[in-house]
């Protein structure tokens, strides 16, 4: 390892957790992970593995990031547990599920294939070659910087004629993204058991499909999603009393079609709320009914919104959650696109070459848990322990620091801490102390 050490609750927090990997490749975690945070310029694992200084020893390294790839479940699922000692949910659960791609180059790159791309840029690019993550986060509220997600786990979607791409001794099965986000589902109500606080969800437009409803009401967890502005709605059936009801079961969606157009149009039944999104307190218009939606498997909360681009849709399928809250949710959601940046312009995640599959599910969760290791250091520092804006004045004072903030601040004290440890063993002028404090800041 290089002139550094990693702060001493992080490297204690990565020792514990790598006790549930083979005895013989557990030690090799914490160093691993060194490199990580460490790391300069592209971040490949080269790059990670020339950090944390492992010389001859590289294969073995290689290896473990393969090893990673298939235990991604069992790592998650320790991950959240050890996250729980300091971080704590509020009055329940809220997590985000969302896909992002990560952009690959090279044919021999198993699993990667032609996608659509969300961000086109200024290429307007409509496709990229890559991966494709289905990812589950889990959102925090902190009491100073407001929404934060922490990646936990994330699921590999390969297209159908991407597999010859995948050896077949892996035995990978093909799944699309909606089998996916049920199999995280699945993975949650495993790793929280019998919890006590409700599960809510909030995920894209793209997963108010029948099988994500299904396995969200399976495992009993609250859904927030957005609607679509031709969904076909029907209204809430009569309540019949047992006595009078005919044969049969009674009935689950009403015989009225409802129109999500015509009700954003009508004039008549719209409320104002004051409501927290995006860090700010804003006032919103909105209008919300009750509905049955067949995807969904029965009664669902509609929200209708005015927004200066026009209107939107959302749904819950708590109909006892208030129309507030569901705005709130839903603009939580967004927490998890700011996670896909900085786990891609920080941490590098789609920029280790590596081939195959397993390597490639193992280096990309590397990626996550550095971004959710780094944001559970940086938990309850101050503003001030976490960047220094004193040499840039044109900045405001007082933003929030970024997740490149916290990784900076992370390097900081592995390096001081590093040399503070050099010093004790020989005793160094102070004139020669103060450039290397100066020396480290530059560096980091």
């Amino acid at each position: 390892m290089g002139t550094w050490t990693l702060p001493a609750e992080l490297a204690a927090l990565i020792a514990t957790w790598s006790s549930c990997l083979d005895g013989r490749i557990a030690p090799r975690l914490l160093t691993l992970f060194s490199g990580v945070f460490f790391a300069r310029g592209r971040r490949t694992v080269a790059s990670w593995l020339r950090a944390a200084a492992v010389g001859d020893d590289f294969r073995l390294y290689y290896y473990l990031v393969g090893t990673i790839g298939r235990k991604v479940d069992l790592l998650a699922r320790v991950l959240l547990l050890l996250l729980l000692r300091r971080l704590a949910p509020d009055d329940h659960w809220l997590f985000v599920l969302d896909d992002t791609p990560t952009k690959r180059y090279g044919p021999c790159v198993e699993g990667a294939g032609r996608h659509h791309n969300p961000t086109p840029g200024p290429s307007a690019q409509k496709f990229l070659f890559g991966h494709v993550w289905v990812t589950l986060s889990w959102i925090l509220t902190h009491p100073w910087w407001g929404p934060i997600g922490l990646p936990l786990l994330a699921r590999l979607y390969v297209r159908q004629c991407d597999f010859r791409k995948i050896a077949p001794w892996d035995r990978w099965d093909f799944k699309t993204k909606l089998v996916l986000a049920a199999d995280l589902l699945a993975w949650l109500a495993e790793s929280l058991g019998a919890t006590a606080k409700a599960i809510w969800l909030a995920a894209d437009g793209f997963y108010a499909k029948k099988q994500v409803f299904q396995a969200a009401r399976r495992h009993g967890m609250v859904l927030f999603t957005r609607l679509r502005r031709d969904a076909r709605l029907r209204s809430v059936p009569p309540v019949i009393p047992a006595g009078q009801r005919g044969r049969g079961q009674p009935r689950k969606y009403g015989k009225e079609r409802l129109s999500l157009a015509k009700r954003a149009g009508h004039a008549q039944g719209w409320q104002t709320c004051t409501v927290t999104q995006y860090r700010k307190q804003v006032t919103k218009t909105y209008k919300t009914f009750l509905a049955t939606w067949e995807p969904a498997g029965g009664l669902i909360r509609v929200v209708l919104v005015r927004e200066t681009t026009g209107w939107l849709a959302f749904c819950c399928t708590d109909t006892s959650v208030s129309a507030a809250t569901v705005l709130e949710v839903m603009a939580q959601r967004g927490v998890i696109e700011e996670d896909f940046h900085d786990i891609k312009e920080v941490q590098g995640a789609g920029k280790q070459q590596v081939r195959n599959i397993w390597a490639n599910i193992g280096a990309y969760h590397v990626c996550l848990w550095a971004y959710t290791l780094i944001e559970w250091w940086g938990w309850d520092r101050r503003h001030s322990e976490l960047c220094d804006r004193s040499a840039s004045p044109w900045d405001q004072q007082g933003r929030r620091p970024s997740h490149a903030d916290r990784r900076k601040a992370l390097q900081l004290q592995g390096l001081e801490e590093g040399l503070n440890q050099e010093q004790e063993r020989q005793l160094l002028p102070r004139r020669i102390r103060r450039w290397l404090d100066r020396l480290v800041r530059w560096a980091v």
